[in-house]
């Protein structure tokens, strides 16, 4: 009874995913609501999974240059109003400090929903000459923008982020950089997360405000919605001309800067619940799970079992994050906690697996049994997360093909999205007004125009027009 108990908690996705979804980020205890309307506690579990995340896509970053530091938690007013689109863009979302303790302040100071700003006036004090080029910086954070609807990580007023910002001589630089972060996100999201994506352009009507372009890797969760999971963005040299960052090139003249930003979240926790999570709870991919293994012992009063199991575990821990599970609860509720939180693989020893000199090893993902001799753990074990970590891409690889179709009329575009989950591929004239008709009326954004372009008609699905780009459609988080 305990075990059944323990999965009925969690209300099954076909029945109501978002609920599922709050059932699973509960149970699995990674968040909690806090007394602060919007903002969330991120609990032990879910706090471990985002620094195995950032520990190795800052491992990514430094690869290629970037340096981490650390700017001011507040932007006074009038340096947030030096670029005019980026402030507008902004704007609705801002969180104001008026006063400093008693006293009213001179100067509002705007808690950062984002920092290109304080990078600007920061790079305009040190970027002198071509010497001090290009400037490569990163910093983790958290920032602020006051969401009028909120969900478990996947928006909130206040959430935990990485911010890349970089200034360069030439606008092919930039755009090489910009680029550049976009694939090391792809790869790590499709490598680490086993979460597999679309990477192309931004729409001028969805880029980032105040960037000439932006580029964006795109996901498809398990119930067909999309999600943004990684941005960069090209600012050419707008930003460097409203706040006047010139350096000296190697002819003495003045030139400005051309910038970049690139930003990811604790969405991505929330993608990774959406792709992989059932009706069991998590299903975590090995590289980012906080335990990889659970041993669980079987009959453990009895004589000898917690010693061997406490002994595999020590092994364990020479090749993964091991622990083990020595609570007096039932081994079939253990059994079920392992699974609600998402633990890759759980080793089974009991009496007579020692007597046997084996042990049984049980996947998370396809509850696939295994059973090992004892001298063959170690290996077996890193065998099993390597091949379940390659898998659980290729399964969602799998679901997207299987949810990704194809309309040439608004006939059918409106047939799929109204019968169908997932991404639509259609072609677009490149006219706002056909964007913005398609949203009205179906709730559809566009999600990119991929890099990777198929000439699917010669007309746009909306207007009819003649087409310039195949575009990636569909309802988003």
């Amino acid at each position: 009874m305990a075990e059944k108990k323990l999965v009925e908690a969690i209300t099954a996705m076909e029945d109501d995913f978002a609920q599922w979804y709050t059932d699973v980020v509960k149970k699995a205890e990674l968040l909690d609501y806090s007394s602060v309307k919007g903002c969330m506690v991120i609990r032990p579990a879910g706090y471990a999974i985002w620094e195995l995340i950032q520990s190795q896509m800052d491992e990514r970053f430094k690869a290629t240059g970037v340096k981490n530091v650390y700017l001011p938690l507040f932007i006074p007013e009038s340096l947030l109003n030096k670029e005019k689109d980026h402030v507008e863009g902004f704007a609705p979302e801002v969180a104001w400090v008026t006063h400093g303790g008693l006293q009213p302040l001179q100067e509002r100071l705007c808690v950062r929903p984002t920092s290109e700003t304080l990078f600007c006036d920061y790079y305009k004090n040190t970027v002198q000459s071509y010497r001090d080029l290009p400037q490569i910086c990163n910093q983790w954070c958290s920032v602020v923008r006051w969401e009028k609807e909120t969900r478990p990580f996947l928006r909130s007023r206040e959430f935990l982020w990485q911010e890349g910002h970089t200034a360069h001589a030439t606008a092919e630089e930039a755009e090489e950089r910009t680029l550049q972060m976009l694939n090391v996100y792809a790869d790590f999201c499709e490598q680490v997360l086993a979460i597999p994506v679309i990477k192309g352009r931004k729409t001028d009507k969805e880029k980032f405000a105040g960037a000439e372009s932006t580029y964006t890797i795109e996901a498809l969760m398990h119930d067909g919605k999309a999600l943004q999971s990684g941005t960069s963005h090209n600012f050419g040299d707008g930003f460097a001309r409203a706040f006047d960052i010139q350096y000296t090139d190697n002819n003495n003249k003045l030139q400005y800067v051309h910038q970049t930003s690139w930003g990811s979240t604790t969405r991505l926790i929330g993608a990774v619940i959406m792709v992989h999570g059932d009706n069991s709870g998590l299903c975590l991919p090995p590289k980012i799970a906080p335990t990889q293994v659970m041993v669980i012992p079987i009959q453990q009063k009895k004589e000898g079992v917690l010693a061997k199991a406490e002994e595999l575990c020590n092994r364990l821990k020479s090749v993964c994050r091991a622990d083990i599970d020595i609570t007096d609860k039932s081994p079939g509720w253990k059994f079920s906690e392992q699974e609600m939180r998402g633990i890759p693989l759980r080793v089974e020893i009991g009496p007579k697996d020692i007597e046997a000199g084996k042990c049984v090893i049980c996947r998370r993902d396809t509850r696939e049994k295994t059973e090992v001799s004892l001298e063959e753990l170690e290996n077996k074990v890193k065998e099993l997360l390597d091949k379940m970590q390659v898998e659980m891409l290729e399964r969602a690889r799998e679901h997207r093909e299987k949810h990704t179709f194809v309309a040439t009329d608004m006939v059918e575009f409106r047939r799929l999205f109204n019968e169908e989950t997932g991404f639509v591929k259609a072609m677009w004239c490149g006219d706002q007004a056909c964007e913005d008709a398609i949203k009205e009326e179906l709730a559809v954004t566009s999600r990119c125009m991929p890099f990777e372009q198929e000439q699917i008609s010669d007309v746009c699905v909306c207007c009819g027009k003649p087409a310039k780009k195949m575009v990636y459609w569909g309802k988003a988080y």
